[in-house]
């Protein structure tokens, strides 16, 4: 009983008798005030306390030696996906030429409806027994070689599908300006895919793998070659007007998507108005990020800008015509790491409203009673007017 009596002593909270209290309507009032505001800021600090926040840090990007796979969507209303190529090349002095490996391309209609989708180029399969390069009959035990008219690299070069004609023109450096007269193509109907697709659209997507190094991709009428140092297309003799790069990039992104990414040329539509054909240019800057969520799984992936600009063909030397995506790599790495607010900062900031919103509420209590009490002693007395 004495500890127990010293501990009543150490109370800090005396409790008064009721009888010397003195309740009033303004005190009813600001106690429902206050204790609305309190549940109102309680209910703000715990809607907090279930969201996650997000910190991010700098730090410098000391990886090398690894890839990035670029994710792309892009459709050309006025372009045939006959005509139509992805290369790419980067400062390593890696390229690739027309690549048709993780791509799909869907024509589409002048209203923008899909006819058909595909995964290859277009034209039937590789023809296993075409024409002789001399004429005439072969005995049964013979090898068939296709003629590359005229670009043959040595005697015994065999051009056996359209392809394979159009890479020894591209290697002479000579443009197939009359893919009609080939047999190879007309037998695989190169031309007459040409001929059915015009006037549509093409809708290409897929990704692509790059060394994460700075370099471009672009889609481009024709398809490419690397000669002397150059970039060259073989546009196949078509009129400048009908290389019409008008786009809509419905989709375009550097790796895994994470939460909070923006990519800022997602929906981003360009219509060509002129009659000459151009180079329309996005210079992007690639920032490495990894994003860690709340049960610490990591993402490796990238955020960029871009800036966007168009070279008109009137201009010497004249540009290919495309769409060219210039990228290049930030050397400062972005940390993004997802996480709670811990739960002693919510308990604290619990503590703080409802101490804060009590106090506040009985300063205001005691001054509202006892100015109350003031006017009314002083209307009692006959001093007030």
């Amino acid at each position: 009983m004495e500890i127990l009596n010293k501990l009543k002593n150490l109370d800090a909270y005396p409790k008064i008798n009721e009888d010397f209290y003195s309740r009033t309507l303004s005190g009813g009032l600001i106690t429902l005030v206050s204790s609305l505001v309190m549940l109102f800021l309680f209910f703000s600090e715990f809607g907090l306390y279930l969201n996650t926040v997000t910190e991010s840090k700098l730090m410098v990007d000391t990886s090398r030696g690894e890839t990035l796979q670029v994710n792309f969507d892009v459709t050309f209303p006025s372009l045939a996906c006959s005509l139509l190529s992805v290369d790419s090349m980067d400062i390593s002095g890696e390229q690739h030429y027309d690549i048709k490996h993780d791509i799909i391309k869907k024509r589409i209609d002048p209203h923008g409806n899909v006819i058909e989708s595909r995964q290859e180029g277009i034209g039937a399969p590789k023809i296993e027994r075409p024409l002789q390069r001399h004429g005439g009959r072969l005995d049964h035990n013979e090898t068939y070689c296709g003629s590359c008219f005229g670009a043959e690299m040595s005697d015994d070069h065999c051009c056996n599908s359209c392809e394979e004609v159009r890479d020894a023109y591209r290697k002479k450096g000579w443009a197939l300006t009359n893919p009609d007269l080939i047999d190879q193509c007309e037998r695989e109907g190169f031309i007459q895919k040409i001929k059915e697709e015009e006037g549509e659209g093409c809708n290409i997507h897929g990704f692509l793998e790059v060394n994460k190094v700075a370099g471009n991709f672009h889609f481009s009428p024709g398809k490419s070659f690397h000669m002397s140092n150059i970039n060259i297309d073989d546009l196949i003799d078509l009129p400048s007007e009908k290389h019409n790069i008008s786009h809509k990039i419905n989709k375009l992104s550097f790796g895994k998507d994470f939460p909070g990414v923006v990519n800022p040329l997602d929906g981003v539509e360009w219509t060509h108005k002129a009659s000459s054909p151009g180079q329309y240019q996005y210079f992007i800057k690639v920032v490495p990020t990894i994003y860690t969520d709340k049960r610490g799984r990591k993402i490796h992936s990238n955020q960029f800008s871009v800036t966007e600009h168009f070279r008109d063909a009137d201009g010497y030397p004249r540009p290919l015509p495309g769409v060219f995506f210039v990228y290049d790599f930030n050397p400062i790495k972005v940390t993004l790491t997802e996480d709670h607010v811990p739960l002693l900062h919510f308990l604290t900031n619990i503590c703080a409203i409802v101490g804060g919103v009590f106090t506040v509420a009985g300063i205001v209590d005691a001054l509202v009673y006892h100015g109350h009490r003031a006017i009314k002693k002083k209307v009692d007395l006959g001093k007030y007017t």
